[in-house]
């Protein structure tokens, strides 16, 4: 899979570069793409924002340097668009697992009040929303796409642990345990050393019901 990030601030995806998606784009079964949207300006000082019509607080990105910035690494609209914005469908497990099957993801990070609403007509697939709630612009949002779809790719992490995680069965996940088996008087639940496979997988699954009636009821309904 490809995945293009379109940013003013290129430098803000350090991360991606770490870690287990680092490991997975150095083993080419990812390829991230950053793209600073500054580079396609026509504007000398590299201006890219400009006072919204109507008057307003704050700067709008303009529609130029986003839409040549569109035009130069998506030529032929192989990628699925998508702009990072409060008013898009909001990010759960089942939209990962369906952008985790395409091949190729262009995320757009807005910056700002927000975009020119005449790029999103003309370039942008979907809006998509990580949260209820406004983040000074779509890098983090980004970051959380990319990490979070990932994951899906064959050989990114070990499948098996992909079925046994919050949300892949439609609750969360039940609490985990490692050495010691006592850490400060506390004990590890016996059932998980018992070695009695049967009796821990019906351990696990009463605390994720538990868990998911005290934190997330909705998922239960």
């Amino acid at each position: 899979m490809r995945i293009d990030i379109l940013t003013l601030f290129p430098e803000m995806f350090t991360p991606l570069s770490t870690s287990i998606i680092g490991r997975a784009v150095a083993d080419k079964k990812l390829e991230i793409v950053i793209t600073d949207i500054r580079d396609y300006t026509l504007d000398k000082h590299k201006k890219c924002d400009d006072t919204p019509f109507g008057g307003g607080a704050g700067m709008v990105m303009m529609p130029q340097p986003i839409a040549d910035a569109i035009k130069a690494v998506d030529p032929n609209h192989e990628a699925h668009r998508v702009f990072l914005s409060p008013r898009g469908r909001v990010l759960n497990q089942s939209v990962v697992i369906e952008f985790a099957k395409r091949d190729r993801l262009l995320l757009l990070c807005g910056h700002y009040e927000g975009v020119d609403q005449r790029v999103i007509d003309l370039y942008i697939d979907e809006e998509l929303s990580v949260g209820d709630y406004v983040l000074t612009g779509g890098e983090i949002p980004a970051m959380a796409v990319t990490d979070a779809v990932s994951r899906y790719i064959d050989g990114v992490i070990n499948a098996e642990s992909l079925k046994q995680e919050s949300f892949s069965s439609g609750m969360l996940e039940y609490p985990q345990y490692t050495r010691p088996q006592v850490f400060e008087g506390v004990k590890v639940p016996e059932v998980l050393t018992s070695g009695n496979h049967g009796e821990v997988d019906k351990w696990r699954k009463k605390q994720s019901e538990e868990i998911t009636a005290k934190n997330r009821p909705d998922l239960l309904k």
